[in-house]
């Protein structure tokens, strides 16, 4: 893996953020350059599945962010 030529610790937050989305970005413009798994495959597609039969319910933010919480405590 090659090295970048900036120093990423001498970025303050919002350059560091920036970079992040810049990084993201040049990910999301080539979808099937990223590695996924077989049972992540399989996972996406029940999730599809489900969408496309009308089950798209989804959660709330809130309850979504306090089993993240939960998850870390």
């Amino acid at each position: 893996m090659v090295r970048p030529a900036i120093e990423i610790e001498k970025l303050d937050v919002d350059e560091r953020l920036e970079l992040i989305e810049t990084l993201w970005e040049s990910l999301r413009n080539d979808p099937d350059s990223i590695p996924v798994t077989d049972t992540q495959k399989k996972i996406l597609d029940e999730r599809l599945d489900r969408i496309d039969a009308g089950d798209n319910s989804g959660s709330p933010w809130s309850e979504v962010q306090d089993r993240i919480l939960k998850r870390l405590t």
